[in-house]
């Protein structure tokens, strides 16, 4: 059985609802993670269990005489060292990057009217008004469409 809506009927949330509900539940957006810096990057790769394992072998190489095959480890210890911090970084901007996609404008009626607002600012029971092209900003309850269809690309990735 199919419900009728009314569309002209819709008024949406008041800017007092919104301001509430703002105040209470938070912005709609992911927790933001801290950035790290390459000093704090290089902390985390010398604290990992294998770097401190070859970095052990190359001194006991040092000890035991073998300055060749010591300096020949360590070089590749400290190359592999940079790779990482080099794949961090871009891993770090990837992120944020990401962020900044995932923030779409959200068109919403709000006190009797369409309002074009920033995705994070779209609270519970928003009514949200969808076009061709659109990112969703938030989960949603479709009252009314024709033909939809949703790419869920974006949702399938994850935060370290």
């Amino acid at each position: 059985m199919a419900h009728k809506i009314e569309l002209e009927s819709i008024t949406g949330l008041s800017a007092s609802v919104v301001g509430d509900r703002l105040k209470q539940e938070g912005y709609n957006e992911l927790p933001s993670t801290q950035h790290r810096n390459i000093w704090g990057i290089a902390l985390e790769i010398f604290k990992e269990p294998i770097f401190l394992l070859l970095l052990g072998c190359g001194v006991i190489y040092l000890f035991l005489g073998d300055v060749q095959e010591a300096l020949i480890l360590l070089g590749f210890v400290f190359f592999i060292v940079g790779i990482n911090l080099y794949q961090e970084q871009k891993t770090e901007k990837s992120l944020e990057a990401l962020c900044d996609l995932s923030s779409p404008r959200a068109l919403v009626i709000r006190d009797e009217e369409r309002q074009r607002i920033a995705g994070r600012e779209v609270v519970r029971e928003d009514v949200i008004v969808l076009s061709e092209g659109d990112r969703v900003p938030a989960d949603a309850v479709v009252l009314w469409s024709t033909h939809l269809s949703v790419d869920e690309s974006l949702l399938g990735t994850s935060r370290k």
